[in-house]
């Protein structure tokens, strides 16, 4: 997935999932807390997989399991293409009115626009070359 949209959530938490990512995500799909304080959207299919990763994981990463596993929900499309994003994932994205959803490859992310404006912001082009020498790129 790639790209970048702007969408807003409404008064009951429902946002719009970007057609184009609809297609990659399918009907169902999974949304948990992600880094950086946003959310990750995950295929059934990459999430069935990421699950049984974090499932093999020793019990020392407890925490890691907790932090994904706790907070993932089911999500569906309701017929005008939006998803239901509960109260507790809102909070931990800080997301209110504005968002921005964007596709990074194998996921997608859910935003709060001012939040992703912020980070985006810090993104600079010394960070940017540095990240790109260590994949050789």
């Amino acid at each position: 997935m790639t790209g970048e949209f702007q969408h807003t959530i409404d008064a009951k938490g429902r946002l719009f999932v970007p057609a184009k990512f609809r297609e990659e995500l399918g009907d169902r799909f999974v949304v948990t807390k992600g880094l950086d304080n946003c959310l990750f959207v995950y295929s059934k299919e990459n999430w069935d997989t990421l699950e049984e990763k974090i499932r093999a994981l020793p019990l020392s990463k407890a925490n890691l399991q907790r932090f994904f596993l706790s907070s993932a929900i089911e999500c569906e499309l309701d017929s005008q293409g939006r998803i239901l994003i509960p109260q507790s994932l809102r909070d931990h994205a800080f997301l209110t009115r504005e968002a921005t959803v964007i596709g990074v490859s194998s996921r997608a992310e859910i935003w709060d626009m001012k939040r992703w404006g912020e980070y985006n912001s810090a993104m600079t082009s010394d960070k940017i070359a540095e990240a790109m020498d260590e994949i050789g790129f």
